[in-house]
């Protein structure tokens, strides 16, 4: 079992001036961990990327890793590896010295640096373009060779900042699947940052979700998936009819939601558009919108008690524009939130 506290930030605090972009956050990772530090921008998730890379000194607290205290090491001491989401490659060089530029900085020659190079190139599938220059590459194949280039410098955590974002939807995928290879091959710690929770959900052994400077919620992707613990994890990961309990009722801003079932002592509930039950039940709405999305259909209802989202499967009848539609939001199929 890995040691969970390989990796850890006590207390950190970050400043911009006299704008605290991070206060007292904590968190323990795990050797081996593939973690994402999500949420939207400006919650502080890249500002506690840098700051364990070394390019941003904390106000308060401090940075552990494997045992030792690096809050004051200089960047390039700490054996952390960075993927910038620009892969600042150099558009001189060929994909060999790109790759093992890092290592002549530390004084590797000859065979050794050649054996290393090629091994880092074999890894990530570019041994054959070891001639080529990064303008000759495509975005997925400039991003191996970033990612290359920290892995032969044998980093003890690699942090790659947004590094999908430049990538079409096709190359994405590739790419997620690339880095979980590389990841389950060489077992080296990584921290991704991002905003995307489809990317987090889909690489990530563990999601950090912050907000304002402070985490939200951290758990595996199918808890922050399947239960969220406050509206806003509950809005940012796609539960988009969320509702206040309050009094023993369902709540929609000041307008109550006449719904027999019993409500569980919770803040609030939120509602998936695939939860919600068309066609039959003690609310009714009126059809203001419908898209086709394949194997299912969109819709946003009217309601007495504002906009409801709902989605039904494309090979049932399609409710048109304008048609009142009986419907139902089944408590059983809700996600409990435990602050609102």
């Amino acid at each position: 079992m890995s040691d969970p506290t390989y990796l850890t930030l006590d207390g950190l605090t970050l400043r911009y001036g006299d704008t605290v972009a991070v206060e007292k956050l904590d968190l323990a990772i795990g050797k081996g961990e593939l973690v994402a530090l999500l949420g939207p921008s400006g919650c502080g998730k890249t500002t506690t990327m840098r700051a364990i890379a070394g390019l941003l000194a904390p106000s308060a607290g401090t940075i552990r890793l494997d045992g030792a205290d690096i809050t004051r090491v200089a960047a390039n001491r700490r054996q952390i590896g960075l993927v910038f989401q620009s892969y600042a490659l150099f558009p001189h060089l060929t994909v060999f010295d790109n790759v093992g530029f890092g290592l002549r900085l530390k004084g590797l020659r000859g065979t050794a640096l050649r054996d290393k190079v090629e091994a880092g190139l074999t890894s990530v599938g570019l041994a054959v373009y070891a001639g080529r220059k990064p303008p000759e590459l495509s975005g997925g194949q400039q991003q191996r060779v970033a990612l290359a280039r920290s892995m032969v410098m044998e980093p003890k955590v690699l942090l790659l900042d947004e590094p999908l974002s430049n990538l079409d939807a096709r190359l994405r995928l590739d790419m997620r699947t690339e880095l979980q290879r590389v990841q389950a091959q060489t077992g080296v710690t990584m921290i991704f940052v991002t905003h995307d929770q489809a990317e987090a959900l889909a690489l990530a052994d563990r999601i950090v979700l912050m907000r304002a400077g402070r985490i939200e919620q951290i758990g595996a992707p199918e808890d922050i998936y399947n239960r969220p613990v406050s509206r806003f994890v509950a809005d940012f990961v796609g539960f988009e009819n969320i509702f206040s309990i309050r009094d023993g009722k369902l709540w929609a801003g000041e307008v109550a939601v006449p719904l027999p079932a019993a409500l569980p002592a919770v803040a609030g509930l939120a509602f998936r558009p695939r939860s919600v039950a068309l066609g039959a039940g003690p609310l009714s709405g009126v059809v203001r919108g419908v898209s086709f999305a394949g194997g299912t259909r969109e819709y946003v209802l009217e309601t007495p008690f504002g906009p409801i989202k709902a989605e039904a499967d494309a090979a049932l009848p399609a409710h048109e524009p304008g048609a009142a539609v009986a419907f139902d939001l089944p408590v059983d199929k809700a996600a409990p939130l435990a602050t609102d």
